[in-house]
């Protein structure tokens, strides 16, 4: 069952501490998560202070040049401080993506790592640590295939108490072009509905309130508006928000479930990568142009509220000026609420990075900033509309700088959209319809009394509602009501 991470510290019998460094995606993070519990389990003391560490473990990504970087400097500090930090830090264990991916290399180039395990091997992290605390001679390797490994299991949750990720799959079929999660991630696999129902249950019971639905391809899940509608029965579940979703299987018994259920937010996160025809056949993306426009419309059709965040690749080999401002005119039209947009990064290993026309790095990213620049615009005129209306928000905190709370509407997900910030109010509604005053406590979500913040009595998780009076960059400010 999962656990909070208020529990992580009870070192029995002496036994090493350990520390994470967690990298990465959301799937990532719930494969950090399962480790954290198993060496808890074992008694184990997790440390969230690097210098206080006998072992630290880094959980990899290896998705593009850019995350490679990230993981390969982490490394290197861990490394400096396993041998300038005096005698505490014993060994350090390289997992996921990179581990995987780049094996031999990191084997070969970063001699101060102690441990390589696999995306597939996170169960034998145990087995990893032990070998370190033990000193046995050599470097531990943990690198199983995919086949046969288990999905889901137990763990500490990292995130806020009134948030979860879940992950329904693992694996991805679909084979971009210019991606490597196939290789490293192997084929997709879906967890069983009935598995997933329980964790959420669990997650429910320790007073989350907003579960984010994770996988490589969400929508390749086979029974995802059945799943949703089971999960939309779970009592505690406020909030269900879907990403990573594939235009060309947003089909129209999903857009019911997600239009027919309250708990499911008019939400998706939907990547369309480009609009130009011969860019996603080169991409090696289904559809084409056609699957994006039709989903698009269908979803603003039946879910008029509905956000819709994408990302999209710029400077793909073969993209002509034309080709670019195709793409620019679309967004312009489409207007998307909420929009990613990355350089094309050549990954090797992958089919797009041996095609012809590669262009220069400088070209790719001017082009990112210009779409970037072109989604700002777009967001402030959108952010500008909200003015004067009223809408729901999840509390996630307050700042004591600025005297005012922040959190989330529906239309923000977690780490990557903005922000509500609302100006506290002078009477809050308990969940029990009980007024309470600035000072005194209410019942959070998960039924445990909420301590009041310094201006305020509203808890982290709760739900208010908050009036837009205007808009900071892409994020809005207002009143709570």
């Amino acid at each position: 069952m999962p656990q909070k991470a208020r529990i992580m510290k009870n070192n029995k019998n002496n036994k090493f501490k350990i520390g994470f460094i967690s990298l990465g995606c959301p799937k990532n993070l719930i494969d950090t998560e399962i480790m954290l519990k198993i060496l808890a389990d074992d008694g184990y003391e997790i440390t969230t202070e690097d210098i206080e560490a006998d072992i630290i473990i880094v959980n990899t990504c290896a998705f593009v040049e850019s995350a490679k970087k990230e993981a390969i400097e982490n490394i290197l500090d861990v490394a400096w401080l396993k041998k300038n930090g005096g005698k505490k830090l014993k060994g350090i264990i390289v997992c996921g993506c990179l581990a995987e991916r780049y094996r031999e290399e990191v084997l070969a180039e970063l001699p101060e790592v102690d441990a390589l395990v696999g995306v597939f091997s996170i169960h034998d992290i145990l087995e990893a640590v032990r070998h370190i605390e033990k000193k046995l001679s050599g470097k531990y390797i943990s690198l199983k295939p995919g086949e046969g490994f288990e999905l889901g299991g137990d763990r500490i949750l990292t995130t806020p108490e009134y948030f979860a990720y879940i992950k329904i799959a693992e694996g991805c079929d679909n084979c971009c072009s210019y991606c490597v999660i196939p290789k490293i991630r192997s084929s997709f696999k879906a967890r069983k509905t009935e598995d997933i129902i329980k964790e959420a249950k669990e997650l429910a019971s320790l007073g989350v309130v907003e579960l984010a639905i994770v996988a490589q391809d969400t929508t390749r899940y086979e029974n995802l508006p059945e799943l949703l509608t089971g999960l939309c029965k779970i009592e505690g579940i406020k909030w269900i928000r879907l990403l990573y979703c594939y235009p060309d299987k947003i089909t129209d018994e999903l857009i019911e479930t997600i239009k027919n259920n309250d708990k499911i937010v008019k939400y998706i996160d939907m990547p369309i990568q480009h609009i130009n025809d011969d860019i996603l056949a080169a991409m090696n993306r289904t559809g084409g142009s056609a699957a994006i426009r039709s989903a698009i419309l269908r979803l603003r059709a039946h879910i008029p509220n509905i956000t819709i965040r994408t990302t999209v690749i710029t400077g793909f080999p073969g993209e002509t000026r034309e080709m670019f401002s195709e793409l620019c005119d679309f967004l312009q039209e489409a207007r998307f609420e909420r929009l990613g947009a990355f350089a094309y990064s050549a990954e090797e290993g992958t089919p797009a990075a041996g095609f012809a026309k590669q262009l220069p790095q400088k070209e790719k990213e001017r082009r990112q900033r210009a779409v970037m620049a072109l989604q700002g615009k777009i967001s402030r005129v959108q952010n500008q509309e909200k003015i004067g209306k009223t809408i729901k928000v999840l509390c996630e905190g307050f700042d004591k700088v600025s005297g005012v709370y922040y959190g989330r509407s529906e239309a923000d997900a977690p780490e990557i959209d903005g922000k509500v910030y609302f100006a506290p109010f002078e009477k809050v509604q308990s969940p029990g319809g009980v007024a309470a005053t600035p000072f005194e406590k209410v019942q959070s979500p998960g039924g445990v009394a909420a301590t009041p913040f310094e201006k305020g009595a509203i808890g982290e998780g709760e739900f208010v509602e908050v009036k837009i009076t205007k808009v900071i960059d892409y994020d809005l400010y207002g009143e709570a009501q």
